[in-house]
């Protein structure tokens, strides 16, 4: 027999999630659709805040800190501030996906800005709970979309029930098992010192020098650890960190290209289309429109 009925009652009193001097702060909610593959995020991370992006349909492998997920409808991906994440959608079944930025994140046993213990699993299978989550992430799109009177306060509110949501998942998230074997090791320092050091001229020989191994050594291990050799790595991660910069900063591009690591601005621009899809120019415009002062 059916549990359905007309009247619920609250049963226990409601508790804040949060005190009121340090809730959360929603930074933005973004929508990406199958016709939006050039938008998807390359190589890249958020130095203060989180993210909680939902997989609403199509199929991809993301790379989140050192793990790969295999990701499809119904995924709940989990970025903590600092770790770098890749979106690699499908080329036969794009991912579409809903994503939340939220800044001021303060969880008991966890480091600002956290939404799990740094190297726990990233993924949470939401199963049948999918069309509330994406309601909920929709309400916020539109609502900040169409810039309604008052939308910042619902869109405050409605952060807190999807984390309130999101806790539910997380409660038992297992801690990541810290034994590594030395290669495991290896691959993680490499990871670490390209994200380091991706701004300044960077070669093989100078990652060997630096953490005492042979060039050729490493990077067999880090292509087996990260399924990237380190030249790729390096290149998605300038290519990320310029995707951030362009959409959140009025820097002009040649002072982008320097910034993330390109000898010149002709490269840069070479190697962005390359891998986005598009000229830096037109993902600023596609963004945020074109900036004063800009031909």
């Amino acid at each position: 027999m059916s549990d359905e009925r007309i009247l619920c009652f609250v049963k226990r009193e409601a508790r804040p999630l949060f005190p009121p001097e340090s809730a959360p702060r929603l930074a933005y909610v973004s929508r990406t659709l199958p016709s939006d593959r050039a938008y998807h995020s390359i190589l890249h991370a958020h130095r203060d805040l989180a993210e909680i992006l939902l997989i609403c349909g199509g199929e991809g492998r993301f790379l989140v800190g050192e793990s790969f997920y295999d990701v499809k409808a119904g995924d709940l991906l989990l970025y903590n501030s600092g770790v770098v994440h890749d979106e690699l959608s499908s080329p036969d079944n794009a991912i579409s996906a809903y994503c939340a930025g939220i800044a001021g994140l303060r969880l008991p046993g966890l480091r600002e800005n956290a939404l799990v213990d740094d190297g726990a699993p990233a993924l949470f299978r939401v199963g049948e709970e999918l069309e509330d989550l994406r309601l909920l992430y929709d309400m916020m799109y539109r609502s900040l979309l169409e810039d309604r009177a008052g939308c910042e306060t619902l869109c405050h509110h409605l952060m807190l029930a999807l984390l309130s949501r999101i806790f539910q998942f997380t409660g038992d998230a297992p801690r990541r098992d810290r034994a590594e074997t030395e290669p495991k090791a290896l691959g993680r320092q490499v990871q670490a010192y390209i994200d380091g050091h991706f701004s300044e001229p960077l070669t093989l020989q100078d990652m060997g020098r630096a953490l005492h191994v042979s060039p050729y050594y490493l990077s067999h291990v880090f292509k087996e650890a990260s399924g990237y050799s380190p030249t790729q790595y390096l290149l998605r991660r300038r290519i990320g960190e310029a995707q951030n910069l362009l959409i959140s900063t009025d820097l002009p591009m040649a002072q982008i290209a320097e910034r993330v690591g390109f000898e010149t601005q002709n490269y840069f621009n070479l190697q962005f289309s390359r891998h986005v899809g598009m000229a830096p120019r037109k993902y600023r415009e596609s963004f945020v429109g074109k900036k004063r002062g800009e031909p």
